[in-house]
């Protein structure tokens, strides 16, 4: 049964997490798996959903439904499975109100993937899993460390969707790091919900640097970032070591502090509600070059223009390379929803638009500090438009939240590192030639 062939339409929408869970899940399907692009040619669409905030709870509903259009009249119609955030949050509601979904799975529950899809398809059984079935392209991979978070940040659902903390084994994700280099990859992304939780819940504060180190050691790695690190976590032990380790590790931090303001992060609940600077401070200690990056929410509950002005002031002294800012939406369930003082709607796209331009101009400025440099680039892809053009990544530029370089020149094919000259610099991106 392991070369059944199984024809799959896959969406999978929200954060990386999410697709690693995707890959893991069409690794399930065994080596008969034979990704098609519209769910009218496949006997299997899978579905991978996001139900963090309101924005991605509409766009994971909006999309199961345009697939149950499309497939409602086909003959034999193929299998629709539903899995990942939005199922953990709505469920029981959602089997109701769309019935024609074949399986609906919860992020809790993804071990019964297997059985579950085999059943569905009419198979006695699945061929063996693959190690991972890497979906981002032959440059870059994400290795999820954890699940879950134990963190209690007052607008928050994940620890309600995913669970608390539980941290993956290291010989496992050595193994998995092994696996998905030997495809060629050359960068790997570490991810989880909080990087520098990584162990605590086993009461291991050095896990993060044992695993680390192990990683850092595999053949085959030119680059290694993190993602996700929380401002608490960033001891003084734990910089201190991301110091020493050198390359391949990348002097780039994307540190989530969500505002600026000791008020509004202590409303939040945020685990490092004093002066957010401090973090920055720490880094740029022992990195004076890092390139930072971060996420602000606009218009939480309680927010008044001087809350703003402070987190506005703040972005323009620290100059963060990359920026993502996102207005607050009270979501069910979370203890923010049913504070006082919530800020109009208007008031928020208003917050959000100026912190977006000014950022920009940051943005801009930095960029253009490189032109005239001659960089090493990770090639992604070729550009879909422009023949002999191809998009890559500077050692600054994370993957799918950064901006890009486009790059052309001899020599260039996806997944290699080319040392490139910048010639260009737009708002968030660079242009280069090889």
């Amino acid at each position: 049964m392991g070369e059944t062939k199984i024809a799959a339409y896959t969406i999978s929408l929200g954060c990386p997490k999410n697709t690693v869970d995707t890959e893991g899940l069409l690794a399930a399907l065994g080596p008969g798996l034979v990704p098609v692009d519209r769910p009218e040619a496949a006997d299997l669409v899978l579905i991978n959903t996001c139900g963090f905030i309101r924005p991605a709870v509409e766009e994971s509903l909006a999309a199961v439904l345009e697939c149950v259009e499309d497939i409602k009249a086909l003959e034999p119609r193929p299998v629709l499975a539903v899995v990942g955030c939005l199922v953990s949050r709505y469920g029981p509601d959602l089997a109701r109100e769309i019935p024609e979904v074949d399986i609906w799975l919860p992020t809790s529950e993804l071990e019964r993937w297997p059985a579950l899809a085999a059943r569905a398809l009419g198979l006695e059984g699945l061929g063996p899993a693959l190690p991972r079935r890497v979906s981002t392209g032959p440059a870059h991979a994400y290795l999820k460390i954890s699940e879950g978070c134990s963190h209690s940040c007052r607008f928050c659902t994940i620890p309600s969707i995913r669970g608390p903390l539980k941290s993956r084994d290291p010989d496992q994700l050595v193994l998995e790091a092994r696996q998905v280099l030997d495809t060629g990859v050359s960068e790997l992304v570490v991810i989880g919900q909080d990087v520098t939780a990584y162990g605590r819940d086993w009461d291991e504060k050095d896990a993060l640097p044992g695993l680390l180190d192990r990683v850092l050691g595999l053949s085959g790695l030119s680059r290694l970032r993190l993602m996700y690190l929380y401002p608490a976590g960033l001891t003084k032990g734990l910089l201190d070591f991301l110091a020493r380790c050198g390359g391949p590790l990348v002097p780039y931090f994307d540190v989530p502090l969500q505002h600026a303001h000791p008020e509004i992060l202590a409303a939040m609940g945020r685990p490092f509600a004093r002066d957010p600077a401090r973090a920055v401070d720490a880094i740029r200690e022992r990195f004076p070059d890092a390139a930072l990056r971060s996420t602000f929410i606009v218009g939480y509950p309680g927010e008044t223009e001087a809350h703003f002005r402070a987190l506005a002031g703040f972005v323009e002294r620290v100059g963060f390379h990359h920026l993502g800012a996102f207005v607050y939406h009270p979501e069910q369930g979370t203890p923010a929803a049913a504070l006082p003082d919530q800020v109009p709607e208007r008031v928020k796209q208003e917050r959000l638009a100026a912190i977006m331009g000014l950022q920009a101009g940051i943005s801009q400025g930095i960029m253009a500090g490189y032109v005239g440099r001659d960089l090493d680039l990770l090639v992604e892809a070729a550009h879909p438009e422009w023949p002999g053009l191809f998009t890559a990544r500077a050692w600054f530029q994370a993957p799918e939240v950064d901006g890009l370089t486009y790059v052309s020149g001899p020599g260039l094919a996806a997944g290699r590192m080319v040392r490139a000259r910048m010639e260009e610099a737009k708002t968030y991106d660079l242009v280069a030639l090889a």
